[in-house]
């Protein structure tokens, strides 16, 4: 099938499951000065939301993780319990910022629904920081409470900085009223009233890297984060719509592999959210392990796959991938970098009847954006795809916000009603994040072709993307420059065939030091997340090089060390 021929067939699948009275019927809410299509039928809140699909898909089962197995209905009556135990026990007030900060469980889950029920805003603390980066988050965002596993508790507490949030423990591997007992230790249950949230009620915080140093919160409305839901279960009952017709539709209940983190908007979005939409069972792989993915798979006969590239061509090229049977597995898909144009090909010849998809969103956008899809993906493997139908506008646009000519470059922009509504705190990176009408700036530059699927060609945005985790260079470079010996640091990225890229660090030492790369890697482990790590380090003895504005020549140095890493291999 042609990709225009996939395309003509998903847009009118989706035709018909956005007229009137169907689940997809459109609505309009006005904007930036402008209309933007909604979804007319969803719930108005992601607390209705997680009522009313929670109830629809009650006896099904949701959570599984390690030997906890929870249905759709027993994940819901504990997080009503929990979240009564935040208002009546604690107090907490609509609004109130509750971060997160734990790896991945069912636990985990079950506390950001509790949360939100309890009208307050979840915040989710990036689980791989170390205490002063999660400690910043929380005052960032002035946090009422955090409730933290304990790895991350003990982060927190040993830092010493006063940060003005309470702190509670939870456990994880253990039933949710078990672990998260802390939770109504002070009263509270089941039958305490619970706020009502309004659409444009604040609902979660997600943290995003950018040029700019430390990590910004992006806030977003309960419409946005619904509306960012509903447009992926769109995605998904079209691809379900045309695998059925074609008979390749596994039977049973849908099933998703969790293996990214909770707290990034892939996971929190189109991974979790949509899973309570469409009665998808989650099954929990909390520490990355291609072999036990596939036994996972093969177990819990699991449809769908979502994780950084490298993840699915490590189970595609493990060297026991014959003595798993994957069949059930018919979409594995990828975000957060681009696949190589042959891992695309690779990982089709083994899927039999599913296919590799790709998808390309931000935090700030709930993760909506764009979408590569099946035949299409294997057609233009070295493209994001189309602007997901039909509530996302993509537009390549210039300095000045006009739209560019097809074909041309320029930044990538997306407006829909699923956008985040700003920086916690940071109205000047809010402005400057949004043009006039309402596309948010990406920092991308790409371009559309004649079909309209987006190219990536480079980045304004001085941020390195190591296996989807964002990096900005200025947060590691204050981070390097914080060590008396250094005199001058330029960190850059450079390509990884396993995350795609890796930060490089060039450093000059000022005269009468010594600081040898063991000694200021050591330095660094304290105060930079393990994945922001400089991965290649280069002592120079002499100063950087400089451009005529006396600033360091990143281009040139990036160029250096990037042609010698690829002529060594």
């Amino acid at each position: 099938m042609a990709t225009s021929e996939l395309d003509l067939v998903i847009d009118k699948t989706l035709a018909e499951l956005t007229q009137p009275g169907q689940m997809l019927e459109l609505d309009k809410v006005h904007k930036y000065g402008v209309d933007m299509p909604i979804f007319k039928n969803a719930p108005q809140n992601v607390s209705d939301f997680l009522a009313y699909f929670c109830n629809e898909h009650k006896d099904k089962e949701f959570l599984i993780d390690g030997d906890i197995r929870l249905t759709f209905g027993q994940t819901y009556a504990a997080a009503r319990v929990l979240a009564g135990g935040l208002v009546e026990g604690y107090g907490v007030q609509k609004g109130d910022r509750i971060g997160i900060a734990a790896r991945n469980s069912a636990n985990w889950v079950i506390l950001d629904m509790a949360i939100t029920m309890a009208g307050c805003v979840s915040t989710k603390l990036n689980g791989w920081w170390q205490g002063d980066e999660l400690v910043d988050g929380i005052e960032d965002v002035s946090c009422a409470m955090v409730v933290a596993d304990a790895q991350r508790a003990k982060r927190i507490t040993e830092t010493g900085r006063d940060h003005g949030a309470q702190v509670l423990i939870f456990d994880h591997d253990v039933a949710p009223l078990e672990g998260l007992k802390a939770l109504i230790a002070k009263g509270g249950g089941a039958e305490t009233p619970l706020p009502q949230m309004a659409p444009e009620d604040n609902a979660t915080i997600l943290f995003t890297s950018g040029s700019t140093g430390k990590s910004k919160g992006a806030y977003a409305e309960h419409r946005s984060v619904v509306q960012g839901a509903m447009s992926f279960v769109g995605t998904v009952l079209v691809l379900v719509n045309i695998m059925t017709k074609a008979g390749t539709m596994p039977d049973g209940q849908p099933t998703a592999m969790v293996c990214v983190p909770l707290f990034h908007v892939t996971a929190s979005v189109p991974l979790v959210l949509v899973s309570y939409a469409i009665g998808r069972k989650l099954v929990f792989l909390n520490k990355w392990d291609a072999e036990e993915a596939m036994r996972l798979i093969e177990k819990e006969r699991v449809t769908y796959f979502v994780g950084v590239p490298l993840m699915s061509m490590e189970v595609y090229s493990h060297p026991n991938f014959d003595k798993y049977d994957l069949s059930s597995c018919v979409t594995m898909a990828a975000g957060g970098a681009p696949r190589p144009v042959e891992h695309v090909k690779r990982i089709k010849e083994k899927m039999g009847d599913g296919y590799p998809v790709i998808g390309y969103g931000l935090t700030e956008t709930n993760g909506v954006g764009c979408s590569n899809q099946n035949e299409n993906y294997l057609a233009k493997p070295d493209s994001t795809g189309r602007e997901t139908p039909p509530i996302v506008d993509v537009a390549i646009l210039d300095d000045d916000g006009k739209k560019m000519a097809q074909g041309e470059r320029g930044e990538v922009c997306i407006r829909t009603a699923a956008n985040f509504t700003g920086y916690w705190g940071n109205e000047e990176a809010t402005k400057e994040a949004f043009t006039d009408d309402g596309y948010f700036r990406t920092g991308d530059i790409g371009y559309l072709d004649p079909e309209g699927y987006l190219f990536i060609v480079d980045r304004k945005k001085e941020i390195i993307i190591r296996g989807g985790e964002n990096i900005s260079c200025q947060e590691v470079e204050a981070a390097v420059y914080s060590n008396p010996a250094v005199a001058e640091a330029c960190i850059f990225g450079v390509p990884d065939e396993r995350f795609g890229e890796v930060p490089a660090l060039v450093y000059h030492v000022k005269d009468g030091h010594s600081l040898p790369q063991d000694a200021l890697l050591d330095f660094l482990k304290d105060k930079l997340a393990p994945f922001k790590m400089p991965v290649h380090i280069f002592e120079y003895a002499e100063p950087l090089p400089k451009l005529g504005t006396a600033k360091i020549a990143k281009i040139v140095l990036a160029k250096k060390h990037r042609d010698e890493l690829a002529a060594t291999g």
